[in-house]
């Protein structure tokens, strides 16, 4: 048994009394939305045409809001339908960030994910799901995919049917007759300044969107309905403090394998206590960043295993247990493990920095976030971060204690900032210029590059980012003292703000593109 549903658009008089029974049936809160109808013009007038699109749960059979949730809170039942288990769920809203469909929203009341389970409880029952009991037009057809007999499997047998970004591959199990193929597909729509009986909310990146795209190319759609763009500034920040406390260890141990003489004070004591600290305000962060934070011991407790967001705190716990076990036995002389205990905290220092590579490429419905760049990038972020950040405790020290800092360090990390910058640059250059794989790249980089995040990639991340410190390091290279110290302060926190400027134009970015 499989179940599915076929929207019959020949039918559709788009009278929304699908959405008015499914949140009667379903208590569905004000302002969020199981189903919805949105309404498509194209041409100019008087030739004209209006489309409809019922939008919902595509029930997909490889769904990927199943793969990322951390705590087993969506599921599939034997019989095909993608249902939610409300008492599990934590809030992560990475579910909103895998569906490609813009299916999922949070209940206010209750602050865990929700969408369309196909009336489960009805059909349990042997009844109809409520939105294909009340259609006046019966343009909803729900059924048994694997019946031959059904009704559903004729109209599939029989008709020219479309699914929605069949690009996805997430084999979607709701079709669609005689829809416009603009109504199916966001970005091949305007939205016009009003709806039809409301004025559409203000909404700067739609705007943005608007006015890099020739109007007469597109539909227009003249209603919808709001959907959020789930993470913010904490989720950035937790990139942020990650590739700080990551990189600040993966720098030392560097540091201390390939230089001659080194800081013991910076490299085996200020920099595993930074990384600490830096982790702890990671774990914070993602803690904070949940609906409903006091449930956060699930994803330790609960597991799903194969939810990048289950391995990556693992990762964080297992970095932070061997992290503290080195600087303890160092501080104690305890010499036969600390070589030992300094390449398993480099290993898992490195997977800290990366792992979030694949829980973004888990969030299907965020085409940017999916590239193969992502992984080394993170990697090389974490280098910048913790040679910046290593360059600025060394320089502030030695401030502090009226002596210079040692040339064989200040030198090693001024080099090493120098390539990781370098490195970072080529990368984001890679990012932003490689052919236009899909339109919802295409879109997220015009974001950046000539939309509404344009002043904090090219002023924040590029020019306060990239190029001064380049130069302020070349400076303090050629200049020597007394100058050098402040030039490499002076790049050590642009170097840390342009990290966090791009982190947040990248997230951002990609989750701007609309979905539905």
């Amino acid at each position: 048994m499989k179940y599915g549903f076929v929207i019959d658009h020949r039918r559709c008089i788009g009278c929304h009394a699908c959405t008015v029974a499914c949140k009667s049936e379903n208590e569905v809160p004000l302002g969020a939305y199981r189903t919805w109808v949105k309404y498509i013009e194209q041409g100019d007038y008087p030739d004209t045409r209006r489309s409809f699109a019922v939008l919902r749960c595509n029930h997909c059979e490889d769904a990927p809001c199943i793969t990322i949730c951390p705590v087993t809170a969506l599921f599939k039942r034997d019989d095909g339908i993608v249902d939610f288990d409300g008492r599990r769920c934590i809030g992560c809203k990475a579910c909103m960030q895998a569906c490609p469909y813009d299916a999922l929203y949070i209940n206010p009341y209750t602050n865990t994910a929700e969408k369309c389970n196909f009336c489960a409880h009805r059909v349990e029952i042997g009844l109809q799901p409520a939105c294909v009991v009340v259609c006046p037009e019966q343009a909803i057809i729900a059924g048994d995919l694997d019946n031959p007999l059904s009704k559903i499997s004729s109209l599939l047998a029989t008709e020219d049917t479309q699914v929605r970004k069949p690009e996805a591959r997430t084999h979607p199990k709701l079709f669609y007759i005689e829809t416009s193929t603009a109504a199916l597909k966001p970005l091949e729509q305007l939205h016009s300044g009003g709806y039809m009986w409301a004025e559409r909310r203000a909404d700067p990146i739609l705007d943005d969107q608007e006015a890099m795209v020739q109007a007469e190319d597109k539909a227009r759609t003249t209603y919808d309905v709001a959907h959020e763009r789930p993470w913010g500034w904490k989720v950035s920040a937790y990139l942020f403090t990650k590739s700080i406390s990551a990189g600040a260890f993966v720098v030392a141990v560097l540091a201390l394998t390939f230089t001659q003489t080194m800081n013991r004070w910076l490299f085996n004591v200020a920099a595993p206590i930074a990384s600490l600290a830096f982790l702890a305000a990671t774990t914070a962060l993602l803690v904070l960043d949940l609906k409903r934070p006091e449930r956060f011991l699930n994803i330790l407790l609960k597991p799903q295993w194969k939810s990048w967001l289950v391995l990556g705190g693992y990762t964080l716990i297992a970095f932070g247990v061997t992290a503290s076990l080195w600087l303890g036995s160092y501080m104690a002389a305890f010499e036969a493990i600390v070589a030992p205990l300094m390449w398993v905290s480099f290993s898992l220092a490195i997977l800290t920095a990366g792992y979030s590579a694949f829980l973004f490429k888990q969030a299907r419905g965020r085409v940017f976030w999916n590239s193969p760049l992502v992984f080394p990038h993170l990697i090389i972020q974490s280098l910048v971060a913790g040679a910046a950040l290593l360059l600025l405790i060394g320089v502030t020290r030695s401030f502090v204690i009226g002596a210079a800092m040692e040339e064989a360090s200040s030198r090693f990390l001024t080099y090493e900032l120098i390539g990781a910058l370098i490195a970072h640059g080529v990368i984001v250059a890679g990012e932003v210029l490689a052919p236009d794989e899909s339109a919802e790249r295409k879109r997220a980089i015009q974001l950046m590059t000539r939309g509404l995040f344009r002043k904090l990639f090219l002023r924040g991340a590029a020019a306060l980012g990239l190029f001064f410190p380049l130069a302020a390091l070349l400076g303090s290279l050629a200049v020597g003292e007394p100058i050098a110290p402040f030039l490499m302060l002076a790049a050590s926190a642009l170097s840390l703000a342009g990290i966090f400027c791009w982190e947040h134009t990248w997230v951002q970015a990609g989750q701007a593109v609309p979905l539905s």
